[in-house]
């Protein structure tokens, strides 16, 4: 009577699941690109000398062309823009969260990290709803000069019935 033998499987790699939107990748198929990024973090940073908030300008030029891009799998811009408004509004507001608790807590290096990572997802914010920055610009150089206390009192009433508040100052 001839012998039988089992072959032996090796057990599967368990891997953690992925949000449904993303696809699984794994390090050899990643861009050039993504890889790079992910060792940058390794060198210091040297910000540019200009001095003023262009850097805001550039950054949303970025995102806009991440979103135009579209590769979800290279950029984190393309991907939380793929994932909607609400995700895109969810992120503004959970680092604006963030930012709080750091200022309060008066943890001035957090604030500072923070503080960018507000900045950048209301960017992003921005290109989600095809807005500008220089048109947020020209409100703010429309405001200037105006008591806050005045330029609230300006605001419509009806502001307040959609808000379904009287708490407004």
């Amino acid at each position: 009577m001839a012998k039988t033998t089992k072959k032996k499987v090796a057990p599967k790699k368990a891997k953690l699941p992925l949000p449904r939107d993303v696809p699984p990748t794994d390090a050899a198929t990643l861009p050039k690109a993504v890889k790079r990024a992910e060792t940058a973090h390794l060198f210091p940073y040297v910000p540019p000398s200009d001095g003023d908030a262009t850097v805001l300008d550039r950054l949303w030029t970025t995102i806009e062309q991440r979103r135009r891009s579209g590769d979800t799998l290279a950029s984190h811009s393309a991907r939380l823009l793929a994932r909607g408004t609400p995700k895109v509004a969810q992120k503004l507001g959970e680092e604006a969260v963030e930012l709080v608790i750091e200022a309060v807590a008066k943890n001035r290096p957090a604030t500072i990290s923070e503080s960018a990572d507000v900045l950048y997802h209301l960017m992003v914010l921005l290109v989600d709803a095809g807005i500008r920055p220089e048109e947020v610009w020209a409100e703010l150089r429309r405001r200037e000069g105006i008591s806050g206390i005045v330029e609230k009192a300006s605001r419509p009433k009806a502001l307040l019935r959609i808000a379904e508040t009287t708490k407004l100052p």
